[in-house]
């Protein structure tokens, strides 16, 4: 093992990369996991699988995955829905940027193409959504096109196989590792090989306790020959977590509750939510409440009961979410949408049909568990 470490600068070691190529393809070929769109790699169900996979663990994609590829089998599928259907199928996944993307792309690519995916990189590209990951990622999996793909998994596992020394979402360290993996890869066999990259980072060569002994190529590890495999790959520094205290009312009239929808920009654009927003410092959540209610919709409420608090993490923020049964006061009042697009007022049997943000549904959740279908 310290001659695969001691050969020299890392960019002149990759000309006797084939082995490295041809072991992993092997590994994958015996070991990869009964994945749903591994069945037939139709570029549809390659893609679909590729979008959810960004930022998603395996384990929560696959019951979403299955569900959408009943609802919506095709690209057609996709691109007639409505983006309130796509988004409550959706639900759940985060980043819900992603569906009205994909539903653009869809749009464009029966448009364009006539319901077919395109097979070349730079096509995909230029489709709305489509960056170099999932481009790559759909023409050499769909398409057996011999392009690396550099996901995370990717990232981690040829750092590591390098010993690269950099931050690995370097400009510099992005270029490399591209340009090792695609010297690694068997010529036709870029499917298997990409696949096995991830596959192997997944399952064997993980951010923590990496099975090392179980590697296919553990002897071209530098990592692993010099004991660096902890520290690799080295990552740029997180940002702090924020802290953010939201209140929203659960505002209730004659057996329903009003729900208001987001603009299309912004976070979590086109969910449906529960009015009230973030606390100012030094207020209370009750505080907070009556203000955002009165910003909001232009209306007084009277608090009637605190319901739960619910703490939940999306992407930096840290959210305890305090919620409040509340009802109109005085009770005729009419609501002026002045943030929201849209406003009903629906009973909570029928909320299931909607789009919302993962904390709002886990106060819908509970809702509905306590008290039945009455507010």
């Amino acid at each position: 093992m310290s001659d695969a470490h001691d050969t020299g600068p890392v960019v002149n070691a990759i000309a006797p990369a084939p082995p490295i190529g041809f072991a992993l393809v092997g590994w994958f070929v015996q070991n990869q996991r009964p994945l749903p769109w591994r069945r037939h790699y139709d570029p549809y169900a390659v893609w679909i699988s590729e979008v959810m996979l960004q930022q998603t663990q395996m384990s929560k994609v696959l019951p979403y995955y299955e569900r959408w590829m009943a609802r919506f089998p095709t690209v057609q599928a996709v691109a007639k829905a409505s983006l309130e259907e796509l988004l409550r199928a959706w639900e759940g996944l985060g980043y819900y940027g992603r569906v009205r993307q994909l539903q653009k792309a869809a749009q464009e690519i029966v448009t364009l193409y006539g319901g077919n995916i395109p097979w070349e990189e730079e096509a995909l590209r230029r489709l709305p959504g489509i960056g170099p990951y999932t481009a790559a990622a759909v023409a050499s999996l769909a398409f057996g096109r011999d392009v690396p793909v550099l996901d995370g998994n990717a990232q981690r596992v040829s750092a590591r196989l390098l010993d690269w020394p950099k931050p690995v979402k370097d400009a510099e360290s992005q270029r490399i590792l591209r340009q090792v993996l695609e010297e690694w890869m068997p010529s036709g066999r870029a499917r298997e090989f990409n696949q096995a990259v991830m596959e192997l980072g997944s399952l064997i060569c993980k951010p923590k306790k990496p099975r090392c002994t179980q590697c296919p190529v553990r002897a071209w590890c530098r990592a692993y020959a010099a004991d660096t495999v902890a520290h690799r790959p080295v990552a740029p520094r997180r940002p702090l977590m924020q802290a953010i205290t939201v209140a929203v009312g659960v505002l209730c009239d004659n057996g329903k509750v009003f729900i208001q929808k987001r603009p299309p920009q912004g976070l979590m654009a086109g969910l449906w939510e529960f009015p009230g927003g973030k606390a100012h410092e030094g207020e209370t959540p009750e505080e907070t409440l009556h203000r955002e209610l009165a910003e909001e919709l232009g209306v007084t409420v009277t608090i009637t009961g605190k319901i739960t608090e619910i703490r939940h993490a999306i992407t930096r923020y840290r959210l305890h979410l305090h919620a409040f049964r509340c009802v109109l006061n005085p009770p005729d009042q009419p609501l002026e949408l002045r943030s929201a697009v849209q406003g009903l007022w629906v009973p909570l049997e029928g909320l299931d049909q909607y789009a919302f943000p993962s904390a709002n549904r886990r106060l819908i959740r509970m809702l509905q568990t306590r008290q039945g279908t009455t507010p």
